[in-house]
């Protein structure tokens, strides 16, 4: 872990906290939701706005949560491999970080309120328990993360919930189309949560912190990130390739390179260095999901 050689200001320190590179991954699936409503004449530009401004404050509420509860039940030590924890690194008391928490989910709920107004109550079950899995992920007496269930409940969460959530605030039904467009973008950011966890496979082992990782050794945990990047884009080949689909669907093909060389660069290392990887993976999730929603456009546009 790399303290900075200055002093942070407040508003700095709060910004590391909210790491803000995770961002892309929370706005990802309310692209290719939103991409979808208007593929199906249900685009709504407030109702989207809404949903994206509700996924970032969600994200950061749950990086907020993760940083206080790793520090309290002693999962982020001296020895963390990834970047600063204000927590930890004494930048923030815990209860001043949980008040933050609390503060940012409390906003995440007044725009459910909004979402919920225009589109009905189904919005309000679904942030509710947006909330409350962002919160168990690390916190209170059974946290998932901890027992290799993080995979399972990100997939639902941030693919499927995320992308399904947006459409619904925008068409008020669901679709099958958004239940198939939340896949791929979903098991991406289970491939975040691979390589963030194939990071601290050592760490968290020595904490009793058993991730899925920790479970699978290095060596699985490894190949878990490289079956959740295959199966992403082969899901939308072969949605591509489907009679009810488009040949469109073949544009996030062009994110395959960077694809490929993360592929490579997770199977020979670990430690420290996974921080570039963790990054990069979040870009990956983002090019694929701007390149799945033009495809979804270009196919209502200039079917194929």
């Amino acid at each position: 872990m790399d303290i900075p050689a200055k002093p942070l200001t407040k508003a700095q320190i709060w910004l590391l906290a909210a790491r803000p590179r995770t961002l892309p991954a929370a706005a990802s699936p309310v692209i290719i939701g939103s991409a979808i409503a208007y593929a199906d004449d249900s685009f709504r530009l407030l109702p989207a706005l809404g949903a994206l401004a509700g996924a970032l404050l969600l994200q950061i509420g749950a990086n907020f949560a993760n940083d206080v509860f790793d520090y309290q039940k002693g999962a982020d030590t001296a020895g963390r491999l990834g970047p600063v924890r204000v927590t930890q690194a004494g930048m923030l008391s815990p209860g001043t970080v949980k008040a933050g928490m609390w503060i940012t989910f409390g906003l995440a709920a007044l725009i459910g309120l909004y979402l919920a107004w225009v589109s009905g109550w189904p919005v309000i079950a679904i942030g509710l328990a947006a909330i409350v899995a962002a919160i168990l992920y690390t916190g209170g007496p059974f946290p998932y993360g901890y027992r290799g269930l993080g995979e399972l409940f990100v997939f639902l969460f941030f693919g499927v919930a995320a992308v399904m959530g947006t459409y619904y605030v925008q068409a008020v039904r669901f679709s099958l189309g958004a239940l198939i467009g939340s896949v791929p973008v979903g098991l991406l950011i289970v491939a975040i949560l691979a390589v963030n966890n194939l990071r601290d496979i050592h760490t968290d082992r020595a904490s009793g912190k058993n991730t899925l990782a920790v479970r699978l050794g290095v060596q699985g945990a490894r190949q878990e990130y490289l079956l959740m990047v295959m199966l992403a884009y082969l899901v939308t080949f072969l949605q591509a390739l489907s009679r009810i689909s488009s040949l469109w669907l073949l544009l996030p093909a062009l994110s395959l390179p960077l694809a490929a060389d993360l592929i490579t660069f997770v199977q020979r290392n670990e430690g420290k260095a996974l921080n570039h990887a963790l990054a990069q993976t979040g870009q990956l999730v983002l090019y694929f999901s701007l390149a799945y929603s033009a495809a979804v456009i270009l196919a209502r546009l200039l079917p194929l």
